[in-house]
């Protein structure tokens, strides 16, 4: 555990730098249009951010002690298939929900 002076020291530190952070980019460029070359990079953001933070729950899942799991696995496929075929992100989770609790509940 950490004693309360030094977590009261480093929140309002860390609060002070996420912002600063922010702040630079934000503050600095808010006003003004971006670069075409950096525009159609960052329209891919959130495509590199959510598989990042999917793959260890499917890979390394806590819920079976960091074992690959063959039901994380096969929903993870049928999400990934129905959201390339259906391009419906609504579709693609509700798929790969019904699996993962069909496969949970088939195989134990």
């Amino acid at each position: 555990m950490i004693d309360k002076a030094t977590f009261w020291t480093v929140l309002p530190v860390l609060a002070i730098g996420t912002y600063a952070i922010r702040f630079s980019f934000l503050g600095t460029l808010g006003t003004r249009p971006l670069p075409g070359w950096l525009t159609r990079c960052l329209r891919f953001t959130a495509v590199a951010v959510l598989p990042a933070l999917v793959a260890p729950g499917v890979l390394w899942p806590p819920a079976t002690g960091g074992e690959t799991d063959p039901a994380r696995l096969a929903a993870a496929l049928v999400t990934l298939a129905v959201g390339v075929m259906t391009r419906s992100t609504m579709a693609a989770i509700l798929a790969g929900g019904v699996t993962l609790y069909a496969l949970l509940a088939v195989m134990g």
